[in-house]
């Protein structure tokens, strides 16, 4: 992986990255909440390092999210499959449409609502971290918050393992740029009604940083 550029939402996770590497060729950078300011700086991240003539060769977007909890346990760490726009889409008295049921084509969704991890990309990482869960890792614009709306995600994606706000958006970034992305989280707090007295921050930005040994 040389010339990865890692992408976190906010500076304690960078921080958490930067703690771990062993590679100092390895760039991290902290983007801001959400897919929309995480597309865009991610963006703006490759074009000027193409245009300085130094092109990174990877995407990673990492940091802390919420985990299932009968997927994966807080302090876990996972990685991604595919990162989801799992919010887009349309409500009805029905229920939730995802965005690609709405009859909209393919090229108007930037590929589609979701974006595969880079199949080598991931199997590197699997190998230095065979301890990791792997799945589907679910970005929402608002945290899931209700016992009913994670039983309704869950339900639509079963194969999804995490949630966070900003994979998609890096996703799509790279894939834009023609480049390999890939998703890394550790699990701070199940998902599900909100409760912050259960949340294990320093458990997980620990489990970051004993990830990152992993990228190079």
């Amino acid at each position: 992986m040389t010339r990865l550029l890692v992408v976190t939402a906010v500076p304690v996770e960078a921080e958490a990255v930067r703690a771990g590497l062993t590679d100092p060729t390895v760039t991290v950078r902290p983007v801001g909440v959400g897919p929309a300011v995480a597309a865009a700086a991610t963006a703006r991240l490759l074009t000027l390092a193409e245009a300085a003539g130094h092109p990174f060769r990877a995407v990673l977007s990492a940091g802390v999210g919420g985990g299932f909890a009968d997927r994966v346990p807080v302090g876990g760490t996972v990685l991604g499959t595919r990162s989801v726009a799992a919010d887009l889409g349309a409500e009805s008295p029905e229920g939730f449409i995802p965005v690609d049921e709405l009859g909209m084509p393919p090229e108007w969704l930037g590929g589609g609502p979701s974006v595969d991890a880079d199949a080598a990309l991931l199997a590197e990482l699997r190998q230095a971290l065979p301890a990791a869960i792997v799945g589907a890792v679910l970005t929402v614009g608002t945290v899931t918050g209700t016992a009913a709306s994670t039983q309704a995600l869950a339900v639509r994606h079963p194969d999804a393992v995490a949630e966070a706000m900003e994979g998609y958006g890096v996703a799509v970034a790279a894939m834009q740029a023609g480049l390999p992305f890939g998703e890394l989280r550790t699990i701070s707090n199940p998902i599900g009604p909100r409760d912050r007295d259960a949340w294990r921050m320093r458990e997980a930005i620990a489990a970051l940083t004993e990830a990152a040994q992993a990228l190079h």
